[in-house]
């Protein structure tokens, strides 16, 4: 069986979605990438999390042709296919449709960083995706998905912000693995719930102070960070 350690890396990336609540049924999907075969495993499409081995997770190229496996990949396939292709440093891609980042995504709203929770992780508001055109939804609706928030990150670091909104669909998140590209969606769905939160206490709620979003971003991340332990 190929790539066995990152096929359990990915099953345990999936799993953990269903554990935290971000993936109901068969929602949702996590992939992971090995850069040094160009080959990704992938969740199977409408397969449930708890009857899920790392057997049934499907290996393709970066083109999408399937390389092992005996189940068909998930439709999301060429979304993370996209991704992978476009910020070559990233090593897990997830997709969820959870509760708060999905209202967003469906109100076409980013998540703007209100507090130092957000800055601790996010440099800067979530953004959102335009809304595809009816050409990109009916032909290579996937890619063009995919396409869509690569055009969006332009002018973005995507280590530093790694999630997107696709507007009237749900998040994307990414890292430098599949466990940490679920973490990140962990994590997103929180701030998505206590974003909405402040804004229903108080509407005018304005985003942290730069200085304050480059204090806490900044000491948890990059070659300065003095957060947690050596």
């Amino acid at each position: 069986m190929l790539l066995q350690s990152l096929r359990k890396q990915v099953l345990e990336a999936n799993l953990e979605l269903a554990r935290r609540g971000l993936a109901l049924f068969t929602f949702g999907n996590a992939s992971g990438i090995s850069r040094e075969d160009g080959l990704v495993a992938i969740k199977p499409s409408g397969v449930p999390y708890e009857t899920m081995k790392p057997e049934d997770l499907v290996v393709t190229d970066l083109d999408g042709r399937i390389v092992e496996g005996q189940l068909r990949p998930s439709s999301d396939l060429a979304t993370h296919l996209v991704l992978y292709r476009a910020f070559g440093a990233i090593g897990g891609v997830v997709h969820t449709h959870s509760r708060y980042a999905t209202a967003w995504a469906q109100a076409g709203c980013e998540i703007p960083c209100l507090g130092t929770t957000h800055a601790d992780y996010f440099y800067g508001a979530v953004p959102v995706t335009p809304p595809l055109e009816a050409a990109q939804i009916e032909g290579g609706y996937e890619e063009n998905t995919g396409l869509v928030i690569v055009e969006r990150f332009r002018g973005l670091d995507p280590a530093q912000v790694p999630a997107v909104l696709v507007a009237s669909h749900g998040p994307f998140c990414w890292g430098n693995s599949a466990g940490e590209a679920a973490h990140n969606a962990v994590i997103l769905e929180e701030l998505a719930q206590t974003a909405w939160l402040t804004l229903t206490l108080n509407p005018a709620a304005h985003p942290i102070p730069s200085a304050q979003l480059d204090k806490h971003f900044l000491r948890k991340h990059g070659p300065g960070a003095t957060y947690g332990q050596k």
